[in-house]
């Protein structure tokens, strides 16, 4: 599926050995290192080197090309998707969508449990049939061909999901990104969804701030103070996200630099990326967007939602569930979803954090399998 030439090795190679690293800024105090200004040179360098001269592409390619992938034609969109078949007969179906600055790869630990969960200590008649797609302009899913045009990604999930797997009802689930896509499909679609379970929740349309709960105050308090300290990247992303590309596409090095600081800053991983992710797993995903050529058009989504290209979410009327990692963006009260989405599970998670199917997928799979288990036919 993927097959990485040794030239392409040898482009990468070199483009590492000769990063123009920028002037270090002097020690001691905030900003001079340890992340606060951004991602810390001595880790990156680290990694960089590493990167450069110790990591096996070949050995992730292969890993990377034993996974059950497919490839559908959605209205002349391409799709790329891999499919994890339920180990018992009439399996719910499950489209899983991740987020930024991730990829497919990040779901497929959470895939295995749901598709085969008597391998980890549970029960059969739980399993899903799970169905894990690149998002448009990710990996391997070509970029859609329009930025105004349908179809938007969520119509494209459905076609994939009803039209070419012949699946009449299913479920879905989300974070970031695919929270967002997930809640838009079961909008649209709520004859479909058995249910959606979410790690984020949309914002209401509209709402009266004098009926604004204290509860709910504070959180929208923290939001605006996140958006203050971290959301940089996605004002960036949002307003002008080609001037952005053209030195994440040219350098390895910035690539690997944009999206780690994100794996630390949104993982449960309390300032150690290794206590959470592997120099592969990093690695790889860098990988995936180096080769790929993916980087600019995965910043597609946040730019045509800033322009109101992409419909808002209003009412979801299927039940909804909401489960909240603590390292998490957001921690949105219930009472706040509950003004957009009919959640009939709210569940606060001990530890885990944006990338919740690979920090802790047992957890994640626990919560996705207990909310479903009381919406299947059995």
């Amino acid at each position: 599926m993927i097959a990485v030439s040794d030239a392409e090795l040898s482009e990468l190679r070199s483009r590492l050995l000769a990063t123009r690293w920028p002037a270090p800024w002097p020690s001691g105090g905030r900003g001079a290192g340890e992340w606060d200004a951004g991602t810390d040179p001595g880790e990156l360098r680290r990694l960089v080197d590493r990167w450069a001269s110790g990591y096996d592409w070949r050995a992730q390619e292969a890993a990377i090309n034993a996974l059950p992938s497919r490839f559908a034609d959605i209205d002349g969109t391409p799709v790329h998707y891999l499919r994890f078949d339920g180990e018992h007969p009439g399996a719910l179906p499950i489209v899983l969508t991740n987020g930024w600055p991730s990829s497919f790869l990040e779901l497929t630990a959470l895939a295995d449990r749901l598709a085969t969960p008597s391998r980890y200590g549970g029960d059969a008649v739980d399993a899903f049939t799970v169905i894990v797609p690149s998002l448009p302009g990710f990996a391997f899913s070509p970029q859609r061909p329009s930025l105004s045009e349908p179809p938007q990604t969520h119509e494209i999930w459905h076609r994939l999901m009803r039209d070419e797997l012949g699946f009449a009802r299913y479920a879905a689930h989300g974070g970031d990104l695919g929270a967002g896509i997930t809640s838009r499909l079961a909008e649209a679609h709520p004859e479909a969804l058995v249910g959606i379970h979410l790690m984020a929740v949309a914002q209401p349309v509209a709402y009266d701030a004098a009926g604004v709960t204290p509860e709910e105050r504070a959180y929208l308090d923290s939001v605006a103070a996140w958006s203050a300290e971290e959301g940089g990247y996605m004002h960036e992303q949002s307003t002008r996200p080609l001037t952005l590309s053209y030195g994440l596409a040219d350098s390895p090095t910035g690539l690997l630099a944009w999206i780690v600081e994100k794996y630390r800053a949104w993982s449960d991983c309390g300032g150690d990326l290794s206590s959470r992710f592997s120099d592969d797993f990093l690695l790889t995903q860098a990988s995936l967007y180096w080769f790929t050529g993916t980087i600019s058009t995965s910043f597609r989504p946040y730019y045509e939602y800033g322009r109101g290209l992409t419909r808002r979410v209003e009412r979801v009327t299927v039940p909804t569930a909401v489960a909240l990692f603590p390292a998490d963006l957001t921690q949105p009260p219930r009472s706040w979803a509950e003004r957009t989405y009919n959640v009939t599970r709210y569940t606060r998670m001990a530890r885990g954090g944006h990338f919740a199917a690979h920090e802790e997928p047992a957890l994640l799979a626990g919560d996705l399998t207990a909310f479903f288990r009381t919406l299947r036919e059995r």
